[in-house]
C-alpha cells in the first residue's frame, strides 16, 4: 500500500516526506518534483513569501539512476528563508532554549488556540509552525510521486477554481491537454470571463485587507474500474477522498461531484443511466452526477471532487478580536504573513490528496512490486461480468 508521512515545521530549516510501496522502476527526476512544486506556489493573491520560496529540493533515498528502488522514497525540501535568516535559526532552533516573544494573542480561524489548550502550550507558534499551510509543499511533492504512478495507467490528475468569492466559472471542465492553458489564468480558472470577474474580487479584498475563498473542482481522468470497495466504511472511495481532501488547511467543505446540488432534484433526475458500449466493450455512464464513483467503487468514469475553501483567517487589517492567553486581556490577534487568497494554490494540493489516494487504491487493486508487475495486473483487469 502506498503511504506518506511528513515532517517539519514552517520557518525550520526544512520539510521531509517519506513516502512508503511505490514499486520499482517508477521514472522520477527532481525536475519532476520541482515541477508540481512550482504549480503550487501559483495564484493571483498570493504573498511575497511565494517569490522566494524556491523549494530546493533533495532526494535523499529511494531513488538512484532516476528510477525508484522499491524502498521508501525520501524528499527533502530546503527553506530558503531559513538560509537568509537568524531570527528562525533562534525561533525554532531545536537547542532547549526558549523563544524572546511567545505569541499569546491568538487568531481565530487557526489552530492555534485549540492546540494551545490541546498540548498545553504558552506560545502559539509551537501550533502555527506545523499547522501552517506550508506543510503542503511536502504533500505536494509525495504527489508528484502519486501522478507519475497513475500515468503509467493513463491517469491524469488536474484541478481548475470554480467560484472565487461571488465570481463563478460557467465554462466546460477542462481536459489534461488544458492543464497548460489553466495554470496560465492568474486564478487558474478555465473560463476567461471568470477569471476577470475573480482577479477583481481579490483585488477588492486586497484593498480592503481582507481575504477571500472559493471553491476548486479535481477531475481525474482514465481511472479504472474497480478502485475502492463497498464491503467496508473506510474502504469506500468516495470516504477515503473526502478525508484527504478535507484535511488540506482551510479547506471546509467537500462534495463529489454536484453532490450538494443533486440533493435538492427528484430521483429520476439524479443517477447517471447506464449503458453498454458494444465498440469500447465497457460499461458507460454519459454524466457525471456520482462524480465517477458508485457505492464506494470507481465506475471507470470521469471522477470529479470539489474543495471548498474558506478565507484565509489571517487578515492584512487586525480586526478579528481574541483574548491574550497570559493576561486574558481583549484584544487583536497578531499577525503572521498572509495571503489574500490561495484558493488557486489549494487546487494544486487538491490534486495531490486525490492523486495519493488513487495511487494507493491502484497499488492495493493490482499489487507488484514493480511498475511493469503493476502496468500488467492492470491491464488484465477488464472489469468483466462472468
Amino acid at each position: 500500500m502506498l503511504r506518506f508521512l511528513t515532517a517539519g515545521e514552517s520557518h525550520g530549516p526544512a520539510l521531509v516526506v517519506i513516502v512508503e510501496g511505490l514499486p520499482a522502476g517508477l521514472e522520477v527526476t527532481v525536475d519532476d518534483i520541482a515541477a508540481e512544486l512550482a504549480r503550487r506556489r501559483l495564484g493571483f493573491g498570493r504573498g511575497p513569501r511565494m517569490r522566494f520560496e524556491q523549494d530546493q529540493l533533495t532526494l535523499v533515498g529511494g531513488v538512484r539512476h532516476g528510477r525508484t528502488l522499491g524502498s521508501p522514497v525520501a524528499v527533502e525540501i530546503a527553506n530558503t528563508e531559513w538560509e537568509r535568516s537568524d531570527k528562525w535559526h533562534e525561533e525554532m532552533a531545536a537547542a532547549p532554549g526558549q523563544t524572546r516573544e511567545p505569541l499569546t494573542r491568538p487568531r481565530p480561524g487557526h489552530a492555534d488556540l485549540a492546540g494551545m489548550q490541546k498540548y498545553g502550550f504558552g506560545d502559539a507558534r509551537d501550533v502555527l509552525e506545523r499547522a501552517s499551510a506550508r506543510e503542503t509543499a511536502a504533500r505536494v511533492a509525495a504527489g508528484a510521486l502519486a501522478k507519475l504512478l497513475l500515468r503509467e495507467l493513463g491517469v491524469d490528475v488536474l484541478s481548475h477554481v470554480v467560484r472565487m468569492g461571488r465570481a463563478v466559472s460557467t465554462a466546460d471542465r477542462p481536459k489534461p491537454a488544458d492543464l497548460t492553458a489553466v495554470d496560465e489564468s492568474p486564478v487558474r480558472c478555465f473560463d476567461a470571463v471568470a477569471a476577470e470577474a475573480m482577479v477583481a474580487e481579490v483585488k477588492a479584498a486586497a484593498k480592503d485587507g481582507d481575504s477571500l475563498g472559493g471553491i476548486v473542482e479535481v477531475l481525474a481522468y482514465g481511472v479504472p474500474v474497480g478502485l475502492g470497495s463497498h464491503v467496508h466504511w473506510d474502504r469506500k472511495l468516495d470516504s477515503l477522498l473526502a478525508r484527504a481532501v478535507m484535511s488540506i488547511q482551510a479547506v471546509k467543505g467537500v462534495e463529489i461531484s454536484d453532490g450538494f446540488e443533486v440533493a435538492g432534484r427528484r430521483g429520476s433526475a439524479a443517477h447517471d443511466a447506464i449503458r453498454w458500449d458494444a465498440e469500447g466493450d465497457a460499461y458507460r455512464r454519459d454524466t457525471t452526477l456520482a462524480g465517477g464513483i458508485e457505492g464506494g467503487i470507481s465506475t471507470g468514469e470521469l471522477l470529479v471532487v470539489r474543495a471548498a475553501m474558506k478565507p484565509l483567517a489571517t487578515l492584512n487589517v487586525p480586526v478579528l478580536a481574541t483574548v491574550d492567553t497570559a493576561t486574558k486581556e481583549a484584544t487583536v490577534s497578531f499577525k503572521e504573513r498572509t495571503d489574500v487568497t490561495a484558493v488557486p494554490a489549494m487546487g494544486v494540493v487538491a490534486e495531490t490528496m486525490v492523486a495519493l489516494v488513487l495511487a494507493a487504491e491502484a497499488q492495493r487493486k493490482f499489487g507488484g512490486d514493480s511498475v511493469a508487475e503493476f502496468v500488467r495486473n492492470a491491464q488484465a483487469f477488464r472489469g468483466h461480468l462472468p
